[in-house]
């Protein structure tokens, strides 16, 4: 159902200008944007995508990740096509590159997702898979649609859209996991073609001007963007502008889509980033897309013990009393229920009616 976009505007020459994401495409007639869902119909911008998913699956929050979200607790989770980067390493590209948006078979309202949503008894939706910035529309009816019957939203996303478009994007959304790919222009504009700053004007963003929960997961690629002064640099701007409480994830790469002949990260490379950034102050810091049980625990800044305990996405002790540490009292940075929630690694397929 492909509708009307609502960041654009008509340029002197007669063509149309988005405004939605950093790179500013400018379409004649019949064009589509870099990201390729947005397209100039008729002289107006339409997102081709809205309505339609590659998708919709339930899904454990931490896998978002998100480690300090209503932990344990399954999210309904679901994503469209396209993307407005061009990451040579991207995870998802099968999704978020496809230019083949008639591969979208599933299809679904606003209405239809919030309502499936509180039928399963999901405490939030994710906006995942591939980027929501490129379908900002459909998410943001949708976050309305769940917010009417208390679902709170879930934006998983690499951080790139612009300042006229990101006020109302995060207006409805209640947490948010920001990818910061790397910590040098030079990845940014040859490896996922873009630009760093924007990212960070976005971080600075959620942190300054919004109440989103936000998360941080670095992607550490061998050889290329995990050199320790790029970690001990980007973990130092962290603390400098956003403060000691935002989680950050070090995940592990392995080949995928145009970088087949890097290697997996090793696990040593994610311990000592993990060490760097505590080092610098940062007080939640984990390991991802590998078995690292105490890597991806959460531990008291203050009393050092045990807070929450992980094996994979699986919740084991648990020792918070809603945001505080059990043992100490120390207030811990979050959004927690009084219990945790018990889904574990689950993935489960929904259809939408």
């Amino acid at each position: 159902m492909p509708t009307l976009g609502r960041y654009w505007n008509k340029t002197e020459d007669g063509r149309l200008q988005c405004h939605l994401c950093p790179r500013y495409c400018t379409l004649s007639e019949g064009q589509r944007g870099f990201c390729f869902v947005r397209q100039n119909i008729n002289n107006q911008l339409i997102l081709t995508t809205y309505g339609r998913s590659s998708g919709f699956c339930l899904d454990p929050v931490e896998k978002k990740p998100l480690n300090h979200f209503l932990p344990g607790t399954p999210t309904l989770s679901f994503g469209t096509a396209g993307c407005n980067l061009g990451c040579k390493f991207c995870q998802n590209w099968d999704i978020s590159k496809s230019k083949e948006i008639e591969r979208l078979n599933d299809q679904a309202s606003p209405q239809a997702i919030a309502q499936t949503a509180h039928r399963l008894n999901v405490k939030s939706i994710a906006f995942t898979y591939n980027d929501p910035v490129i379908f900002a529309e459909y998410a943001i009816d949708t976050a309305i649609e769940c917010h009417k019957l208390g679902i709170k939203t879930i934006a998983v996303t690499a951080g790139y859209i612009t300042p006229q478009a990101r006020g109302e994007f995060y207006d409805h959304m209640d947490a948010a996991n920001v990818d910061l790919k790397a910590f040098t222009e030079d990845f940014y504009s040859k490896v996922s073609l873009g630009h760093l700053q924007p990212v960070l004007d976005t971080l600075e963003y959620l942190k300054n001007k919004t109440k989103v929960w936000f998360e941080i997961t670095n992607l550490m690629i061998p050889g290329v963007n995990d050199a320790y002064r790029e970690t001990k640099d980007m973990c130092q701007w962290i603390a400098d502008h956003l403060g000691n409480d935002v989680p950050v994830h070090f995940t592990a790469f392995h080949p995928d889509y145009k970088m087949l002949d890097c290697s997996h990260t090793p696990m040593k490379t994610l311990q000592e980033a993990r060490a760097i950034a505590l080092a610098q102050g940062l007080h939640y810091v984990y390991t991802g897309n590998v078995h690292d049980a105490a890597g991806s625990s959460t531990y008291c800044p203050s009393c050092k013990k045990l807070l929450i305990e992980r094996d994979w996405f699986v919740l084991g002790e648990y020792n918070l009393r809603d945001n505080e540490c059990k043992f100490c009292g120390y207030r811990v940075a979050g959004v927690f229920d009084k219990t945790p929630g018990h889904w574990q690694a689950q993935r489960v397929p929904v259809k939408i009616y």
